[in-house]
């Protein structure tokens, strides 16, 4: 995106990537026109943890972009740079908890607040399905900025319950440092569409996973054998980091037409950007052309007593 636009890169104090980028300072500004962004460090989830102030000509703040530090209900894990930043799962809660109390809790009810993640992320708990909502909400339903919480319980509410994290997260970690293919190139790779024969011919030759996200009800009806099924409906990212563990994976879609490039993006945003193809004219396509496929019988019923 930075190529494609020009627009350089910054990031907030503590990063260290493999590119081309501007390590911010907390509290520095960056003029935009007439607004202002201020880069609010606020470590946590983790030490480079950085959240963004916009404020108008005026001096009046009106959003705060708060990456993985503050969710819609939730907040950041504090759990998965443990080893990176040297602490215990515990410090970076405490860390986390002076972060929002010293840099977010005090600004404007009125500011309105975009998260990094929403609801069916890993990277939170209790995460809210709303995209956007005012810090003055949060702070009155939001477990973790709850005025009188003490840091002792800030730190055991945040760690209580943490579920693994997905595969997928050490590699995303790097790929974050070192960078990303161009998400177009990714996308356009996606959307080979492949007839029956190709798409059976490149699977093998490429060994490539088929992976089906259409509905469960139409998967059960049938699908090519072998196939994994992951609803693009569901929880997708975190099952795809638990039944595909390389990245580097090829994989081949079975979905619907309309929901080929949500898919590769979806993919790609997880760090699975070797996505070769899909089959054109989907499942319907390979039923007509009397190749193998597989149906799930129902479970049955046990009788009532």
């Amino acid at each position: 995106l930075s190529e494609k636009t020009g627009a350089p890169i910054i990031y907030g104090p503590n990063a260290n990537p493999n590119f081309e980028a501007t390590t911010a300072k907390d509290g520095q500004e960056f003029k935009l026109g007439e607004l202002t962004f201020i880069v609010l460090h606020t470590p946590g989830h983790t030490m480079e943890s950085t959240t963004y102030l916009l404020r108008d000509k005026d001096g009046k703040d009106h959003a705060l972009f708060t990456g993985d530090t503050l969710f819609l209900g939730d907040v950041g894990r504090p759990d998965l740079a443990q080893k990176s930043a040297y602490m215990t799962q515990e410090e970076l809660a405490g860390t986390l908890y002076e972060s929002l109390r010293n840099k977010i809790i005090p600004l404007a009810d009125d500011i309105m607040v975009y998260p990094a993640h929403g609801a069916g992320s890993a990277c939170g708990k209790n995460m809210m399905k709303e995209t956007v909502d005012t810090l003055g909400h949060q702070k009155e339903m939001n477990y973790a900025l709850r005025a009188d919480m003490t840091k002792e319980e800030f730190v055991r509410e945040v760690t209580d319950g943490l579920l693994p994290p997905p595969a997928y997260f050490p590699m995303n970690v790097k790929m974050n440092r070192e960078g990303y293919k161009n998400i177009d190139e990714v996308i356009a790779q996606g959307e080979n569409a492949l007839a029956p024969d190709a798409f059976e011919a490149v699977a093998n030759e490429a060994g490539a996973v088929v992976l089906d996200v259409r509905h469960q009800n139409d998967f059960a009806k049938g699908h090519i054998p072998g196939s994994i099924f992951i609803g693009i409906d569901g929880s997708f990212a975190p099952w795809v980091g638990d039944l595909i563990k390389d990245v580097k994976q090829p994989i081949l879609l079975v979905a619907d037409k309309d929901r080929i490039e949500e898919t590769i993006t979806r993919l790609s945003r997880v760090g699975f950007d070797n996505t070769i193809g899909y089959l054109d004219g989907g499942f319907e396509a390979w039923k007509k052309s009397q190749k193998i496929m597989i149906q799930s019988l129902p479970l049955p019923q046990k009788n009532s007593r």
